[in-house]
């Protein structure tokens, strides 16, 4: 068994970094893109799971397709298997950091609605939260 090990494809760790990093960043983008606009928010979930598939596909032969920190310590700690280790916790944050850093320069942070991606529920929001509630409209209406 190989314990499902995440470690950098044949083209090597940079191309695994890069992967990983271009990934977060796209994934990010998209989340932050749809979940800011009104009429769209309410596909964020779809569009990250088609996103997740897509990437299982195309960009686990380059790096593993981890984009998950927890996945590639529990997977690397059974089997004893550290190759790359360093990618898995750098690449993914950074990317989606650079992806939140744009939108704000784009859009500016006031278009931010809310860090929560279902406000469809009584379930109260922790954040602080710009959404309008069911019902209501955006402060920020982007279409």
């Amino acid at each position: 068994m190989n314990y499902v090990v995440t470690r950098p494809g044949r083209y090597g760790e940079l191309w695994a970094f890069v992967a990983e990093a271009l990934i977060a960043f796209i994934l990010m983008s998209v989340i932050l893109w749809l979940s800011n606009t009104r009429a769209l928010n309410r596909y964020t979930g779809l569009a990250a799971g088609a996103l997740i598939m897509v990437y299982v596909s195309i960009e686990a032969p380059i790096s593993g397709m981890s984009m998950n920190p927890a996945r590639t310590l529990g997977s690397a700690l059974a089997a004893h298997v550290w190759t790359g280790f360093w990618i898995y916790f750098t690449a993914p944050p950074i990317g989606m950091l650079l992806a939140a850093e744009l939108y704000v320069r784009l859009w500016g942070a006031d278009r931010v609605l809310c860090a929560k991606l279902h406000h469809e529920n009584r379930a109260r929001c922790i954040f602080r939260c710009n959404y309008g509630g069911p019902g209501r409209s955006f402060p920020t209406d982007r279409r």
